[in-house]
């Protein structure tokens, strides 16, 4: 099994905070988003994976293919790195990892993490990931006969479904895929502007490949501030049930209490402080009193003489003052 994982948005959304790291790879409860949810595909495939393959894009931080790889590795498989020089549409950028489409494989867009206790069935051609929403209309959905799916619909304007497609597919045989893809390319058969997945899905089914739902329990994006910090509470909630070890035994702690669920990194300091709950905090940061909950703080922070809620810090962060809803991207200074 391969996992393609195409990344090469800019993450406007989320900015200031990546605008020094791609938004894939900035940390929900320790872990890079993108780390997090090839771990939960791994769990779903129930396969050795072969490979990882990370489309990226041209401008990302000369620092990216390292941690990537170093990714890769501790899921212990073999990493790569493609760039899409062009934003010409998701075919596209799954296209820039044509040589490992090949056999069986995962597209994973690397903007949304799930949790999911289904069990993917090899047998099928494929199978696309999808979840209940109450408003389709902002979705892609897929219409379903038999347990099949039998229409892909992009934003509907009319109720058709409420089973939105979350960004993940399987192909049991990825050359289909790929010769799909290359078909449109060579063809210059775009829409909107740029080569469209949803039309290389639609090209197969009408060739006969069947495509069944695989149905996810939660789903959670990473788009802009608000949501990426619930999706930080939703993580955190989901590692305690699974017994992950949130709190690095290296915290020290001074007249400080800790409410969990919280990731509490390597080497923190909590001095006259209260933390939690939904809070991460990442490696070798201090906070001094203050009182911190549901937020989401990276690496080296130095968090001062504030009540934080709702509040997403980047690395390398000073920050004392009064404020008490605040985006911070990397390097920012308030005092």
């Amino acid at each position: 099994m391969k996992i393609i994982v195409p990344m090469a948005g800019i993450g406007s959304r989320l900015r200031p905070h990546t605008l020094t790291i791609p938004k894939p790879l900035t940390k929900i409860a320790g872990k890079p988003i993108v780390q997090r949810l090839v771990e939960d595909i791994a769990k779903v495939v129930n396969q050795d994976i072969e490979e990882i393959v990370f489309i990226i894009g041209p401008t990302f931080p000369k620092d990216t293919e390292k941690n990537l790889l170093q990714i890769a590795k501790t899921l212990k498989t073999k990493g790569t790195v493609c760039v899409q020089e062009k934003a010409l549409g998701t075919a596209h950028a799954i296209y820039c990892a044509k040589e490992a489409l090949n056999g069986p494989c995962v597209v994973a867009f690397a903007d949304t993490l799930f949790k999911a206790d289904f069990t993917l069935d090899g047998q099928a051609d494929g199978a696309i990931w999808v979840k209940q929403v109450e408003d389709p209309s902002a979705f892609g959905v897929i219409k379903l006969k038999d347990g099949i799916i039998t229409d892909f619909v992009e934003k509907p304007t009319e109720f058709v479904s409420d089973l939105a497609i979350i960004g993940i597919y399987y192909f049991k045989e990825a050359e289909r895929l790929r010769d799909e893809i290359k078909h449109l390319i060579d063809n210059d058969l775009k829409e909107h502007g740029e080569f469209q997945l949803t039309n290389a899905l639609e090209s197969l089914k009408q060739k006969g490949l069947k495509f069944v739902p695989g149905q996810v329990n939660a789903w959670m994006d990473c788009g802009n501030k608000p949501i990426t910090v619930a999706t930080n509470s939703s993580v955190l909630n989901f590692a305690q049930k699974d017994g992950e070890d949130l709190v690095d035994p290296s915290v020290k702690k001074i007249n400080s209490t800790i409410i969990q669920p919280c990731y509490i990194g390597k080497n923190v300091q909590l001095i006259n402080a209260t933390i939690g709950p939904n809070v991460s905090l990442g490696a070798n940061s201090i906070v001094e009193n203050a009182t911190i909950t549901e937020s989401l703080i990276q690496d080296n922070a130095h968090i001062s003489n504030v009540s934080l809620n709702q509040a997403m810090i980047g690395n390398n962060v000073v920050f004392n003052g009064h404020f008490t809803s605040v985006s911070l991207g990397d390097y920012s200074v308030l005092e």
